[in-house]
Formats: C-alpha cells, sequence, structure tokens
C-alpha cells in the first residue's frame, strides 16, 4: 500500500506521519507532501525509525509525486483554527486548498481513497466531491470526510466519566464535524448506563472538544495530536480493508442513500473498494432524535457552501 499525507508539514501531518511510519503493515510506502519546505527534512527524520515502512518527502507548489501511485491519501492541509475561530472561519483558505488538490488527484491517482482531515470537513467533503465528479472520474465509495477524532473523543471521555477502560468503549457518532451536528449516540454504548444529566452535559463536551483544546493552547493551536491519532486509526482502518480484512467498521462523513443531507458521518463497513456498506445507526433515544432533526438545516447549510464553492 501507498498512503500519502498531504499537509505533512503541519501538526497533525507530522503527527499521522510518525504514527503511520510506526504502524503501517511492512513493505508500505509513505509519501509525505507540504508546501513547506521543510518536508523533505521531516521525511529523513523519520526515515530513521526503525520499521520496514519506506518513506519519502516532497515539498513545493505540486503534489504530483507525492500522489502517484497512491491506494489512500489523507489530507490535513490547510490552516488551523485559532481562539475565537469557528471552523466557518477557516473556509476561505481552506475551501481553495482542497479544490487545488482535488484537482491533482483527479488527475494523478483517480482511484486513490481519499480522506478529508481539513476543516470545516463538513463543507470540504463536497467541494472535494464536486471536483471529482466535474472531472468524471467521482467514486462516492472511495471519499471520507474524517470524523474519527469525535468518535475517539467520546470513547475517552465516556471512561472517564464511569472509570473504565477506553479501549473497551466504542460510541458512533452521527452526523457531521462541527459544533451541534456531531452527534454521540451514548444511547448505544454496550454495558453503560447514563442519567439524563450526564447525557446533557457529555454531549455538548464532546461537541465544543475541539475549542476546549484551542483555549487550552492559548493561541499555540487547535487538535493537532488527537486528531494525527484519529487519522491514524482511521487510516490504517482503511488499509486493512483495502488489503481484504473483513468486517471493518469506522464511523466517517461519506455521501449516502440521502436521507437526512447529501453528506453524513455514520458507521460504515470498509472493503475493497472503500465503502462497502452505509450502515444503519440503529434507534435513536428521543434527546438523540430531537438532536438530529435540530441539526440538519446546519448541516444542509454547510453542504451547500461548499457545493457553491466548487460550482465557482
Amino acid at each position: 500500500m501507498k498512503v500519502a499525507v498531504i499537509g505533512a508539514a503541519g501538526g497533525i501531518g507530522q503527527a499521522l506521519a510518525l504514527l503511520l511510519k510506526n504502524r503501517l503493515p511492512a513493505g508500505s510506502d509513505l509519501a509525505l507532501y507540504d508546501i513547506a519546505p521543510v518536508t523533505p527534512g521531516v521525511a529523513v527524520d523519520l526515515s530513521h525509525i526503525p520499521t520496514p515502512v519506506s518513506i519519502k518527502g516532497y515539498a513545493g507548489e505540486d503534489p504530483t509525486l507525492a500522489l502517484e501511485g497512491a491506494d489512500v491519501v489523507l489530507i490535513s492541509a490547510g490552516v488551523a483554527r485559532k481562539p475565537g475561530m469557528d471552523r466557518a472561519d477557516l473556509f476561505n483558505v481552506n475551501a481553495g486548498i482542497i479544490k487545488s488538490l482535488a484537482e491533482r488527484i483527479a488527475v494523478v491517482c483517480p482511484k486513490a481513497c481519499v480522506g478529508i482531515i481539513t476543516n470545516p470537513v463538513n463543507t470540504t467533503v463536497a467541494i472535494a466531491a464536486d471536483v471529482l465528479k466535474k472531472a468524471g472520474v467521482y467514486d462516492k465509495r472511495k471519499l471520507f470526510g474524517v470524523t474519527t477524532l469525535d468518535v475517539i473523543r467520546s470513547e475517552t471521555f465516556v471512561a472517564e466519566l464511569k472509570g473504565i477502560d477506553p479501549g473497551q468503549v466504542r460510541v458512533p457518532v452521527i452526523g457531521g464535524h462541527s459544533g451541534v451536528t456531531i452527534l454521540p449516540l451514548l444511547s448505544q454504548v454496550e454495558g453503560v448506563e447514563f442519567t439524563e444529566e450526564e447525557i446533557k452535559a457529555l454531549t455538548p463536551r464532546i461537541q465544543n472538544a475541539g475549542t476546549e483544546v484551542v483555549e487550552a493552547k492559548a493561541g499555540g493551536g487547535s487538535a493537532t495530536l488527537s486528531m494525527g491519532q484519529a487519522a491514524c486509526r482511521f487510516g490504517l482502518a482503511l488499509v486493512r480493508a483495502l488489503q481484504g480484512e473483513e468486517g471493518v467498521v469506522e464511523c466517517a462523513y461519506v455521501e449516502g442513500d440521502g436521507k437526512h443531507t447529501r453528506f453524513f458521518a455514520q458507521p460504515i463497513k470498509l472493503g475493497k473498494e472503500g465503502v462497502e456498506e452505509v450502515m444503519d445507526y440503529g434507534k435513536l433515544s428521543d434527546f438523540e432524535q430531537e438532536s438530529l432533526e435540530g441539526m440538519l438545516d446546519t448541516l444542509k447549510g454547510d453542504i451547500a457552501k461548499g457545493e457553491e464553492f466548487a460550482a465557482k
């Protein structure tokens, strides 16, 4: 497998590259690309780690060499949130970056599975989809918004609250990847009961956990290390499925049946072609159903913004 990390010199990209260098299957190729001139140096630095994963770094305006032959492309390129910014403030810069990268992917590696980390994910995934569609190479099974950070935060916070091993906790998270569009299905956590008060406190904490990090870093960045871990978890799941492992399930933001919105995060079964099945997310509690209905206008608006940008 060849995995390309785009935006590899940034906080998320370097953390993700480090994890992948250590955890990709033997014989994998890891390609790092960023506009920043430091990127080949990041690759040399990581190449000294003794694992059977080859690594190369590329810098400059053109990501072609990193993308050539890629099976999986993980995109974290863009600007990060700063205190007082919401994900919509990132839109103008990051939308243009995603559009130009999607145009290159359409030409260089149109069959690759593409995971988009760059915020606002609710919007950037729609941009990438419509750019690929315009180029005639869009396959909805192969484009993902990486929402795994919402899942790992949910698992961590539930484990802390209940005093249990976080490795044993699974929390499906549906909807989108910002604010009220993030909906952890706490009613579906096996072996755990929550009071109404706990659900009403935990849900907004998960929804606003990104802001918690931005404020704690006091202008020094956003969630880079936890996002690197989340993107690694998703990337490795994708690699395992592409190599034929069965029963690989993760939550991701994909184009499904359009029941709620064109793109929607929910559990998906991964396979050799990307999305094998968009799974039913099951029965919701009254609180979750109300939250779902309350988020849809926001999510639809975010998607429409991406579609409009791609159409320009």
